[in-house]
C-alpha cells in the first residue's frame, strides 16, 4: 500500500488537563495515509489519553483533531467512527457472553441502521441484508484466521485471539484509520511475531492507515515508520526506527526518568 505525502490526519497542539495536570501538553504530530504509524514512549506518557481525545472519549483542553481536512475535535464517539476512524483497546472490550460472529456482525448492523420494523417483520429485503452481512461478518473473521472460532463463546477464546477478534470488530466498521492500543499486551515472542505480520497484512488487505501504541519495541522498529516518541505528555523525537533508536534522549526516558502520568 502506498504512502500518500499529503495530510490525512493531524493533531495540532493538543492539551489535556486532569485536575491541574497536563497528561498531555501542546503535542502536535501527523499520520501520513497509507503508513503504520507508532507511539511510544514510558507508562504514563499520555499516549492513551491521545487515542481518547482523537476518538472523542475525552474532548481535550486545548488544540485540534483534522482528519481528512475536516475539524473533528470533541465529537461524540459514534460520529467519529461514522467519519472512519476506529479503535481497539488496552483493556480488551468484548461481548464476552456473545459469539465470535455476533462480536463482528454487531457493529456491521450499526453501520447499516437496519429497519427496526423491518427486521421485526421479516421482509424480504431485511433477510437479504441480514445474510450478507452474516457472509461480511464470515469474512472478517476469515481475513483474521478466526472463522472456526465463529461459534464459540468470545471469552472462551485464547487471550491472543481475543486481540485478533477486537481487530476485526474494530474493522466492521469499515475505517480508513485504525486505532491499535497496546494491540500485543500479554503476548509472549510467537505471538509478538505473528500479530506483527498480521498488522501489516491488515494494512493492505483493508487499505487502512494504522496508528499504534505499543511498548514490544521488536513490533514497532520492524513495522512501524515514521515513529512518535512522548514523554511527560509532550513530543520527544520523531523519525524512522533507526533515529528513534539512536536518539539520546529516547534512550533516557526509557531509563526511566520521568514521572507517572494517565
Amino acid at each position: 500500500m502506498n504512502v500518500s505525502t499529503g495530510k490525512f490526519f493531524s493533531a495540532r497542539d493538543l492539551t489535556k488537563h486532569f485536575d491541574g495536570i497536563r497528561a498531555v501538553d501542546s503535542f502536535s504530530f501527523d499520520v501520513a495515509e497509507g503508513s503504520i504509524t507508532g507511539i511510544i514512549g514510558p507508562n504514563g506518557a499520555g499516549k492513551t489519553t491521545v487515542f481518547n481525545v482523537v476518538t472523542g472519549i475525552y474532548r481535550p483542553t486545548s488544540g485540534k483533531v483534522l482528519f481528512r481536512g475536516e475539524n473533528i475535535t470533541g465529537l461524540r464517539p459514534d460520529r467519529v467512527v461514522r467519519k472512519g476512524i476506529a479503535r481497539t483497546f488496552q483493556n480488551i472490550r468484548l461481548f464476552n457472553r456473545r459469539s465470535c460472529l455476533d462480536n463482528v456482525i454487531t457493529p456491521l448492523f450499526q453501520r447499516e441502521r437496519c429497519s427496526f420494523t423491518g427486521s421485526l417483520l421479516g421482509t424480504p429485503g431485511a433477510r437479504r441484508l441480514e445474510r450478507a452481512l452474516y457472509e461480511r461478518a464470515f469474512e472478517l473473521l476469515r481475513a483474521l484466521g478466526l472463522e472456526r472460532f465463529a461459534s464459540m463463546q468470545a471469552s472462551n477464546l485464547p487471550y491472543g485471539l481475543q486481540r485478533k477478534l477486537e481487530i476485526a470488530r474494530a474493522l466492521a466498521t469499515e475505517p480508513t484509520l485504525l486505532l491499535l492500543d497496546e494491540p500485543a499486551a500479554g503476548m509472549n515472542p510467537e505471538e509478538t511475531r505473528s500479530l506483527a505480520n498480521l498488522i501489516a497484512e491488515v494494512r493492505e488487505k483493508f487499505r487502512v492507515t494504522i496508528l499504534l501504541i505499543e511498548h514490544h519495541m521488536d513490533l514497532v522498529m520492524n513495522i512501524c515508520s515514521p515513529i512518535v516518541v512522548m514523554n511527560f505528555g509532550t513530543l520527544l523525537a520523531r523519525g524512522t526506527p533507526d533515529e528513534v533508536r539512536s536518539n539520546p534522549d529516547v534512550v533516557a526516558a526509557y531509563l526511566g526518568k520521568g514521572k507517572d502520568r494517565r
